[in-house]
């Protein structure tokens, strides 16, 4: 079974900056996508940043300009760098792998993480 855990979520006052890791454990083979998304109080989950086996980056729009996203594929690890944290980037953000495929080929379509709590305060 494949897992996903975030860390390095926390409180930070605005303007300041954090970096959330997030490991996937269990018998991995590959992932196509690794990404981040966050779900605010009262909101729908979105997007964040994500980025593929290949390096390729993908951010929204808002977050483009501060955040950062990069991956280190042999320890199928992702990473969030989060400067010039604002209180609207108060949520629980949740790591995500696309398309994980184990050595026996088991393939899972997507695999979420429990989630960590970045709060921003004013």
């Amino acid at each position: 079974q494949v897992q996903l855990v975030e860390s390095g979520g926390g409180l930070v006052q605005a303007g300041g900056s954090l970096r959330l890791s997030c490991a996937a454990s269990g018998s991995i083979r590959s992932i196509n996508a690794m990404g981040w998304y966050r779900q605010a109080p009262g909101k729908q989950r979105e997007l964040v940043a994500s980025i593929t086996s290949g390096g390729s980056t993908n951010y929204a729009d808002s977050m483009k300009e501060r955040f950062t996203i990069s991956r280190d594929n042999a320890k199928n690890t992702v990473f969030l760098q989060m400067n010039s944290l604002k209180p609207e980037d108060t949520a629980v953000y949740h790591c995500n792998a696309n398309d994980v495929v184990t050595p026996l080929l088991r393939r899972y379509r997507e695999v979420w993480g429990q989630g960590t709590l970045v709060t921003v305060s004013s």
